[in-house]
């Protein structure tokens, strides 16, 4: 249940100043009330998680900026335990009316709820390791400056005749964990993303990046990189579908890859339902595929503790192709006589855990290797529109969008049709021949995370698209 007030959100003019966010004794003032609140209610136990995010964003078509917005909004979720059964009601009001509403609320939920006998008492106080996520660079770069960049990016697709449109976007955002056995955890970080298409005619194409520090991209050269391709995917030809050597680009990688996280939780192959199951310990990928679950790397994002105030750990998945391990939240480490590996998601919730910061091997074959060693291929900028078709084969399917084009003899010669494509990602994971560094890459269909470009061979694409 949430019990909501409306979230501060405003046009805002280019001079704005980022937002301030509470101090972290101020979040644990709001847990402790919370739990004080708690304390009469008849809960045996209470648990509290506060959110607060300021984002501002400035949005660009047709060569102009056309809207500039910031936001600011915090929610309290209140998770109470009552007789084996539980629920969890949220507000955004931190007045103590609201929160003893809330709480009453999560009661009155957890009341209508059948009793849960695999519910395990919330954990006590926890240790978790250091992460620095917050940028100071990033939480104060202002609107003027977000338009000075989208202005020199629109600038230069106005003298290549091209026609750009996007976003810039930055923030700030921190969370607090609290329950009444004590836990308390709290993680502040920063964001920023740039995302630009490219049109020239009816050629397009597309770069991104985000990243907690502002400065770890540079908007003018990837509008610069979306500029150049576009006007290579001028006059498009078609070829046939069938079986073909694909360089993918990271974004390209991330989205495919990005559909096999939840395979990788315990509750999924308890479930039967994860495309692991019987394949555990056995070689399922090529010997060059590496993936870990690790929030500590450097390029990765989020909080170090789960949605119940675990320390994450980080976990090596696939070791040279073998899938070695799952993640496991309380529960289903309770369940597998495990011990947990702080990956479970705020209870009550269907899913149980996920790896949430995977990091895939990488190798030292730049996209410009790859094409150099290519007699004949493709050259994946990104994909999209993917859906799962079989679940256990890991067959999806989608579209190239925003930049194809055809590798001979070693070089980019020109623009192609976009396809669908009918490929298993296992498969694809087993065809893979070069690797270039890892990285940390951003696309449309799956969340953000480190992965390197990859040539993969004998990749199937379907049928050519209309467009």
């Amino acid at each position: 249940m949430k019990i909501a007030a409306k979230t501060k959100k405003a046009s805002t003019g280019a001079h704005a100043r980022a937002a301030e966010l509470l101090p972290e004794r101020e979040l644990r003032r709001i847990v402790d009330t919370v739990l004080r609140l708690a304390k009469s209610t008849g809960a045996e136990e209470t648990e509290v998680h506060v959110d607060e995010v300021a984002s501002a964003l400035t949005r660009f078509a047709n060569n102009a900026i056309h809207q500039n917005v910031a936001e600011h909004g915090q929610t309290v979720s209140i998770r109470t335990v009552l007789d084996s059964r539980t629920a969890r009601a949220t507000t955004n009001r931190v007045d103590e009316d609201s929160l003893r509403a809330a709480i009453e609320a999560s009661l009155s939920l957890a009341h209508s709820q059948p009793k849960d006998p695999r519910l395990l008492r919330m954990p006590g106080k926890q240790r978790y390791r250091t992460v620095n996520r917050f940028l100071k660079p990033t939480a104060i770069l202002s609107a003027e400056e977000r338009a000075l960049a989208v202005r020199r990016a629109c600038d230069l697709a106005i003298k290549t005749g091209q026609v750009a449109a996007g976003i810039y976007s930055n923030g700030q955002s921190q969370s607090a964990l609290g329950n009444s056995r004590g836990l308390f955890a709290a993680h502040h970080e920063t964001h920023s993303e740039f995302s630009i298409t490219v049109q020239e005619g009816s050629a397009a194409s597309w770069a991104k990046a985000n990243s907690a520090d502002v400065r770890a991209f540079d908007p003018q050269k990837l509008a610069g990189r979306a500029s150049e391709k576009a006007h290579l995917a001028v006059n498009a030809c078609e070829l046939p579908p069938g079986r073909y050597t694909v360089i993918l680009e990271p974004a390209a990688v991330l989205d495919l890859v990005g559909f096999l996280f939840y395979d990788f939780a315990a509750t999924a192959l308890q479930d039967k339902r994860s495309c692991l199951n019987d394949r555990m310990g056995k070689q399922l990928f090529g010997q060059n595929i590496t993936i870990s679950d690790d929030v500590y790397h450097p390029l990765q994002q989020g909080a170090p503790f789960d949605g119940e105030g675990l320390p994450r750990q980080r976990v090596l998945l696939v070791d040279r192709g073998i899938p070695k391990n799952l993640v496991y939240s309380r529960a289903a480490a309770k369940a597998a006589h495990k011990p947990p590996t702080g990956h479970g998601f705020a209870l009550p919730n269907e899913y149980g855990e996920a790896p949430m910061n995977l990091v895939f091997g990488g190798g030292d074959s730049s996209i410009d290797k790859m094409v150099a060693c290519t007699e004949r291929g493709l050259l994946v900028t990104r994909l999209w529109y993917i859906r799962e078709v079989d679940p256990y084969e890991k067959v999806m399917t989608g579209m190239t969008r925003d930049g194809l084009f055809l590798v001979e003899n070693g070089k980019v010669t020109g623009a192609v049709r976009n396809f669908r494509f009918n490929q298993s990602v296992i498969e694809m994971l087993m065809n893979v021949e070069l690797l270039g560094p890892a990285v940390r890459a951003t696309g449309e269909e799956a969340f953000e995370m480190v992965v390197p470009a990859m040539k993969v061979r004998d990749f199937y694409f379907s049928e050519v698209t209309k467009f």
